[in-house]
């Protein structure tokens, strides 16, 4: 069984940080990419950045230059790094990944269950 596991949530003040970070367990053969999408109450759920196994970065331009996204695939986690925070910025962020499971003959996308960030005036 394959899991993701968020932590770093929280509630902070504007312009302050908060750092995500997700770890994948089980029986991984291989992860390509890694990434984090968040959604709002009433909004659609809509990616906040990626990172592929070589390194490759993508951010979504709401959070460009304010969030970082980093990965360790040795520890098969990503993090993210979100500066300058802002009450746009609530919701609850999930890790996402396309990897492959030992065995298996295709990748899979797989979710995290979320987790809250509260950014408060």
């Amino acid at each position: 069984q394959v899991q993701l596991v968020e932590s770093g949530g929280g509630l902070v003040q504007a312009g302050g940080t908060l750092r995500l970070s997700c770890a994948a367990s089980g029986s991984i053969y291989r992860i390509d990419t890694m990434e984090w999408y968040r959604q709002a109450p009433g909004k659609q759920r809509e990616l906040v950045a990626g990172i592929t196994s070589g390194g490759s970065t993508n951010y979504a331009d709401f959070v460009k230059g304010r969030f970082t996204i980093s990965r360790d695939n040795a520890k098969k986690s990503v993090c993210l790094q979100m500066n300058s925070l802002k009450p746009e910025d609530t919701a609850v962020y999930y890790c996402a990944a396309d990897l492959l499971r030992v065995g298996a003959g295709y990748l899979v996308h797989y979710w995290g269950q979320g987790t809250q960030v509260t950014v408060s005036t």
